[in-house]
């Protein structure tokens, strides 16, 4: 495992853009968002997608995402809720990364996407969002490092996360 590179998995919700950022700007390091590297290469949003191509078509175009991030060295990428549930997904990130789990609970999650504006195809219905929720546990439970998002500040998860990486900041900011 490659420690020039941070997965944040987890949820839609947990924080994993918030997180990022803020990882990106401590190590200097480049950030992506999954989602929005899907959108720039689809010429479409996320929801967009979804609606007229349907989730299989989304989850391909994840995965090319993905595969295209692969040579960029030290960058966070921020994934989308689903994209860890994908066994293939799973053993890149695994192999290109660490990974890091924004575990936090469904309730925290529902209040958080309550003012969601629709960007979130998979959250309008809360009993099927809470189904999908418990069963992309497991698939989140094989990243390589469990952060607790529901009682951490954003800073003490960044903390951390250096912590974990040997306090090598900065090791090779990108351009």
């Amino acid at each position: 495992m490659r420690a020039d590179k941070i997965y944040l998995v987890g949820f839609m919700g947990a924080g994993k853009t918030t997180l990022a950022a803020a990882l990106g700007a401590r190590l200097r390091w480049r950030v992506d968002d999954l989602d929005a590297v899907i959108e720039r290469r689809e010429g479409a949003r996320v929801s967009e997608i979804f609606a007229t191509q349907g989730e299989a078509s989304f989850r391909t175009a994840e995965h090319a995402a993905l595969r295209a991030l692969l040579p960029v060295r030290h960058t966070v990428i921020a994934t989308g809720g689903g994209a860890f549930a994908s066994a293939a997904n799973r053993a890149l990130i695994n192999e290109d990364g660490a990974s890091f789990w924004l575990d936090v609970s469904f309730d925290r999650v529902a209040s958080r996407l309550r003012a969601d504006d629709g960007r979130r195809p998979l959250a309008a219905d809360l009993g099927a969002m809470e189904r999908l929720f418990q069963a992309r546990l497991p698939s989140y439970q094989q990243a390589r490092v469990r952060l607790d998002a529901e009682h951490a500040t954003t800073d003490a998860l960044v903390q951390h996360v250096v912590d974990w990486l040997g306090g090598q900041e900065a090791s090779s900011p990108s351009p």
